[in-house]
């Protein structure tokens, strides 16, 4: 049985078939962001406005350098007539891949099968993909892992807020404090003393000797030649 996978651990590669042809994982993440997320089945009520919602907001993954790519336990052929009711559904354009996953091998590499709901099963008894939503960086490392029971819809914009928190943090070693979302005020990062934080940012305040906030600084442009 395959280790648990937990944050900070290598995604694992797999080749597999997809709406877009046939994919090596690494190859496909390339040196880019990747949201790797999953569903039972295709036809299913709920997976249907999430794949909708994901479709709409591409153009802003794409912006940040993310690549989307589902998953459902269905073949090929099943996902392209069920992307024709996503498209009619949502009013979007679908064009990110969709992972054929009939014998669950990416699933169960992913630990995506759902030991909690007993309905969650074909009819030959083999248990669903669970709803996973995995966010993978460059260095094909796994940064989130969020799973969703079979009755609740996903939260794209939460998932793209995450994105930006990760790249935002990697960027200028902070963290992000709740509810944050691009252009509040973010924590400085608690390896970073308060000697070097005077450089990093100058209009840092300290609230507790744990906890100090900042505006991010302004990015340096370049001056015109």
């Amino acid at each position: 049985m395959a280790s648990a996978l937990r944050l900070g651990s290598t995604a694992p590669n797999f080749k597999a078939e997809t709406t877009k042809g046939p994919i090596d994982f690494h190859e496909f993440i390339g040196d880019n962001w990747v949201v790797l997320f999953s569903h039972p089945e295709d036809y299913t009520p709920v997976c249907t406005t999430e794949l909708g919602a994901f479709a709409k907001l591409e153009p802003e993954f794409t912006k940040r350098g993310v690549k989307l790519i589902g998953l459902s336990a269905n073949t090929i052929d099943s996902h392209e007539g069920w992307i024709k009711d996503i498209d009619e559904i949502s009013g979007s354009k679908l064009n990110f891949p969709i992972i054929g996953d009939k014998e669950r091998k990416v699933a169960l590499a992913y630990d995506m099968i759902d030991h909690q709901d007993a309905t969650n099963v074909d009819s030959k008894g083999i248990a669903f993909t669970i709803r996973s939503v995995f966010i993978i960086d460059p260095k094909k490392t796994i940064r989130l892992i969020l799973s969703y029971p079979a009755s609740t819809g996903r939260n794209t914009a939460e998932v793209l807020r995450v994105v930006d928190s990760l790249q935002t943090g990697d960027k200028h070693r902070i963290t992000t404090p709740i509810n944050w979302v691009p252009g509040d005020d973010v924590i400085v990062h608690p390896s970073v003393k308060n000697e070097e934080a005077k450089e990093l940012f100058p209009d840092f305040k300290i609230v507790k000797p744990y906890l100090r906030f900042t505006p991010l600084p302004k990015e340096k442009t370049s001056a015109s030649a």
